[in-house]
């Protein structure tokens, strides 16, 4: 066996940078106790119906319900009638008493306890027409009118409205697989949108007197049984969106025969509502993947928004498999459609908007439409329904399965600023793109938000990425989410808070979920490890109804990197990211050691001591070294060492390196985040090199890390994060030397 020789390192020259005080520090709060710890105290027990890797278990279910639908637009009074049969199947192994439906448009009415539930205060100056909607107007009629509630032989079913839920009081209980059928008729007032807020509505063009309609959440719909929590019958509270079974739907909407239409599912009677020239244009759309062919010209549209017509049309829809239903009509749209390939599938993809809408949503809402179908199929799985339709609608960024309304349009010249275009783009790549998340993987948004808005973010800053066009994204680069993340700790909540308790909900539900899933993209578990997890988790919970859980063991189950510190501290705590160099230190080779260096014994593990003969390194400015003394490393120089390379093979030899110059760094751990430590090396020469230490390197010491550096050139900088990938909110301790703080001028 050959002597090992050590190499001695000890510090003659101090290179030290200490942090600087210029930041107070932040309470970490109660979750620093060890950031590596399993997160079986947070995630639910697994069981038959969620299994522990993340996949549906072998007892999962869902239930079913289907509709029939009636609905008729009073367009001069802007009131929506409607009548309709649901057929509920409980495929839960559960016997049920009540069934729970949701009354969405009561959030808005006379009783609605949202008022109240809101903070209020004066401000000293209002713009006219706040004023009088704030103070001066009278309550208007919002809300559902229930006609009746009957079973399938017209009798009367006994039921209770609760605010936003109504449950129906079975005569006799529902067993594991019954299926039964009840009816439904209501009535309610269309509101304002732009005037009295809400996620539908109408748009008022008040010149010429026409509405555009956005209509959602306008029929009674079932509230959602699981295994989780039993009935998700939260009270609708306006901003924990919505929780809902999937179903097969048949809607027939009566309109003004001068209105033009676009709504969830496949419209089943073209040649009755459109011109023999429209249906001829509609069947090349179908064949045309390049661009989108207009449809219903601006010319038709501006024809038919000069009269009011008395006369009737119904639009027949029929969608399967989907979650809920949306429509949009008026007599102003343009419409226009393009096919889209997606392997061996084509889907169509659609815009409708008024003339005041082009020549931006002409040029640009179809192609995004197209762009986000192919990026998100990508990602996920093939769009597997027929079409998705964007609708320009002011003010509103909306979702439903095959349709969404998105706002931003050209000033009143038709000029669009590059402001508009882009919020324009990012609204419709997002609200298309919610097809996905939470339309298609259907999660509970009524509890978290995140699992929609933040997934469907992030997918939204992959396809802007994909654009090609240094698009400037909002939500998903690490840098943008920085201000929040070192906000006041009493505006903070864990992203794991429910949908109504959320203080800055945009940051909270959609930046900050989108840059740690980007984060773990890039920086974490790199691209194909993450690529191929989270299309896992896509296909695993298409169709079905997935928890956080679920998401957060499946990450882990398909990749094989432990994740539990990383979605511990992103997700369940408001802990952020701060990581410095404290100290730097240079050492040099020497052959007359310290006094102290010659009495340093060095232990070897469970071998005991070696004796050596040992080779120093000592820092380069003691007093007790000359200049001769601090030599960069020449192995023939060094005696000791010297003596045991002459043990080395030929080969062994060709293979050392010939360092010159050793570092010791360390780093500190200001905040709470454990992150991986990047690190940046730049040398005299101009040259760099880059090292990542995975986030494991913080596992025994939550407070510091070191790392030497034997280098064959003089190092003139170490950059920690240098291209800002890990949220860091302090980056004035990320550099040695220090570097003086940008001025918020510069």
């Amino acid at each position: 066996m050959k002597k090992i020789t050590l190499l001695f390192l000890f510090p003659v020259l101090l290179m030290a940078q200490e942090k600087a005080a210029t930041v107070a520090p932040k309470q970490v709060g109660k979750y620093d106790t060890n950031k590596f710890r399993q997160m079986y105290d947070l995630l639910a027990t697994p069981n038959m119906f969620r299994t522990a890797s993340g996949t549906p278990g072998p007892a999962y279910y869902q239930q079913q319900a289907d509709y029939k639908i009636d609905v008729e637009l009073d367009d001069k009074n802007a009131k929506l009638m409607g009548s309709e049969t649901i057929t509920y199947t409980n495929n839960s192994p559960d016997t049920l008493e009540y069934l729970w439906i949701q009354l969405d448009q009561n959030q808005a009415a006379k009783t609605s306890e949202t008022p109240l539930a809101e903070n209020d205060g004066i401000d000293q100056t209002f713009p006219a027409s706040t004023f009088t909607n704030k103070f001066l107007k009278k309550d208007l009629e919002r809300g559902f009118n229930i006609e009746y509630v009957k079973d399938t032989k017209g009798a009367p079913l006994s039921y209770t409205i609760n605010h936003t839920m109504m449950r129906i009081n079975l005569a006799s209980p529902m067993k594991p697989g019954a299926t039964m059928s009840f009816s439904i008729k209501w009535w309610y007032n269309i509101n304002n949108y732009q005037l009295e807020g809400g996620r539908s509505g109408y748009e008022l063009f008040e010149k010429e007197g026409n509405r555009l309609y956005v209509i959602a959440q306008f029929y009674p719909r079932m509230a959602v049984y699981n295994d989780v929590e039993g009935w998700q019958n939260m009270q609708f509270w306006g901003s924990g969106e919505f929780a809902l079974p999937f179903g097969n739907f048949d809607v027939n909407i009566t309109v003004p025969a001068d209105h033009v239409m676009e709504a969830t599912g496949e419209l089943t009677n073209r040649s009755e509502v459109f011109t023999p020239a429209q249906v001829k244009r509609y069947e090349l759309a179908q064949k045309t993947f390049d661009k989108p062919v207009v449809i219903v010209t601006q010319a038709e549209a501006e024809e038919a928004e000069k009269g009011f017509s008395n006369k009737k049309k119904t639009w027949k829809f029929s969608a399967k498999n989907v979650r809920d239903f949306g429509i949009s009509t008026s007599r102003k749209f343009i419409y226009d459609a393009m096919a889209v390939k997606l392997n061996d599938k084509v889907v169509m993809a659609a815009s409708v908007y008024p003339k005041e809408a082009n020549p931006l949503w002409g040029e640009t809402s179809t192609m995004m439409v197209a762009h986000t179908l192919k990026s998100y199929s990508s990602h996920t799985f093939d769009y597997p329904y027929p079409k998705a339709v964007s609708v320009s609608a002011a003010d509103q960024g909306m979702e439903y399965p095959m349709i969404c309304w998105n706002f931003g349009r050209p000033d009143e010249n038709g000029v669009t600023s590059e402001q508009v275009k882009n919020g324009m783009i990012g609204v419709v790549i997002h609200e298309v793109g919610h097809n996905f998340f939470p339309m298609i993987v259907n999660s509970d948004e009524r509890q978290w938000t995140w699992m929609d808005e933040g997934l469907n973010s992030f997918m939204e800053f992959m396809a802007e990425e994909e654009l090609g066009t240094n698009f400037p994204s909002r939500r998903g680069p690490a840098k943008n989410i920085v201000p929040y993340m070192s906000g006041d700790q009493k505006y903070l909540e864990p992203i794991m808070s429910n949908s109504e308790s959320i203080i800055q909900f945009g940051n909270n539900a959609y930046g900050k979920p989108a840059t740690g899933l980007n984060i773990l993209r890039e920086t974490i578990m790199g691209r194909e490890l993450f690529d191929y997890a989270f299309k896992v988790y896509a296909n695993r919970w298409k169709f079905k109804h997935p928890t956080p859980e679920d998401f957060f063991r499946t990450m882990e189950d398909a990749s094989a990197v432990d994740l539990d510190w990383f979605f511990r501290g992103w997700f369940y705590s408001t802990d952020f990211v701060d990581i410095g160099i404290s100290k730097v230190k240079q050492y040099y080779v020497t052959e007359t050691p310290t006094a102290a260096l010659k009495n340093a014994k060095v232990r070897k593990g469970r071998f005991g001591l070696d004796p050596g003969p040992f080779v120093y390194l000592v820092e380069g400015d003691n007093a007790e070294l000359g200049a001769k003394d601090k030599k960069a490393l020449q192995i023939e120089e060094v005696k000791l060492l010297s003596d045991y390379v002459s043990t080395l093979t030929a080969e062994e030899k060709g293979s050392l390196k010939s360092p010159k110059y050793f570092y010791e760094v360390e780093f500190n751990k200001p905040g709470g985040m454990i992150m991986p430590i990047l690190v940046q090396l730049t040398f005299e020469d101009g040259s760099v090199e880059d090292f990542k230490y995975p986030a494991q390197i913080w596992r025994k010491n939550n407070e510091t890390a070191r790392k030497v550096y034997a280098t064959e050139k003089a190092i003139k900088k170490i950059q920690i994060d240098p291209k800002l990938e890990t949220a860091d909110i302090d980056v004035t301790n990320n550099a040695w030397p220090k570097e003086a703080a940008t001025s918020k001028f510069d």
